[in-house]
């Protein structure tokens, strides 16, 4: 079974009596055990086509199947964790009850119900407000509290709509940590995000949309492994040949993947530190060469 298949959707709004197009024969798929970034700016598609998928919109023409069933058949999210970009929580429950029903709701009662709220309130640092209610927390609370409800019921397949959205720094990193232990563990992922730099670091594919089209579906592996040249950063007291000033004696030069070992080599023997290096072309680059050519 394939757990997301998109075939041909079109979708249209209205605004001002003018049919306004936002998403054009958009195709792809999710397979049992990827994890897939959807990528795009804002009013791409993205939110309207994972709304699609979950029943929340109907599309003009075109096919939405979650989970093997049709996207508007609620059998189909039977076992399927999802966060849409800004979750609506009822206001007077509090994170543990939202978590605890939602258990409820995929046949999960009695002790492991509280063993499993109990625990995912723990991981995702809201276990101390477990029993405050949802109007009172902040934003980024009220994220981490969907995030638990979607990740508690050990889902078959994940779907995040801007996942570090409201997040701070430690938030966004620790969602991180658990989207990569999600998809280690064998889970289907599929997630949007304007953080191209955490697509490279958590999907295996990316699909990107731009007005309402998809524009580039392609192996981040690959995407990657293609590129010859790469951006090498180090902290050093003097720039090596060919390297020029970052910022304060940090130096950035380009070099060939056949030129890396004896770049290293130099620039530790100078006492420099490598800071990072990676391929010139990233996603980065592609998104704003797809995005600047349409």
């Amino acid at each position: 079974m394939t757990p997301i298949e998109v075939e041909g959707l079109h979708k249209s709004f209205k605004s001002k009596g003018k049919a306004i197009k936002t998403l054009d024969d958009v195709s792809f798929t999710v397979e049992a055990g990827q994890s897939v970034g959807f990528i795009g700016q804002n009013g791409a598609g993205k939110s309207t086509t994972i709304k699609i998928l979950f029943g929340a919109l109907r599309a003009d023409t075109g096919r939405a199947l979650l989970m093997g069933r049709a996207a508007d058949d609620p059998r189909s999210r039977q076992g399927v964790g999802y966060v849409p970009e800004n979750p609506y929580l009822y206001d007077q429950l509090t994170p543990r009850e939202v978590v605890s029903s939602g258990l409820r709701l995929h046949g999960i009662t009695g002790q492991e119900n509280h063993q499993r709220t109990n625990h995912w309130l723990e991981r995702l640092g809201i276990a101390y407000a477990a029993d405050k209610r949802i109007r009172n927390l902040s934003k980024g609370m009220t994220q981490r509290t969907a995030l638990a409800h979607a990740f508690a019921i050990k889902p078959q397949l994940l779907v995040l709509d801007e996942p570090m959205s409201g997040l701070d720094p430690v938030g966004r990193r620790q969602v991180a940590d658990l989207m990569q232990e999600y998809r280690q563990g064998g889970g289907t992922l599929f997630f949007s995000t304007h953080i191209l730099h955490d697509v490279e670091r958590l999907a295996d594919r990316f699909v990107m949309i731009h007005k309402g089209r998809i524009r580039a579906q392609q192996s981040i592996a690959d995407m990657l492994a293609s590129q010859n040249t790469l951006v090498v950063r180090y902290y050093g007291a003097s720039a090596l040949p060919g390297f020029v000033e970052d910022a304060g004696m940090i130096w950035k030069g380009i070099c060939e993947r056949t030129q890396i070992p004896t770049t290293l080599t130099t620039i530790a023997a100078n006492g420099g530190t490598l800071l990072n290096a990676h391929p010139q072309n990233s996603l980065e680059e592609l998104f704003d060469d797809i995005v600047s050519g349409v």
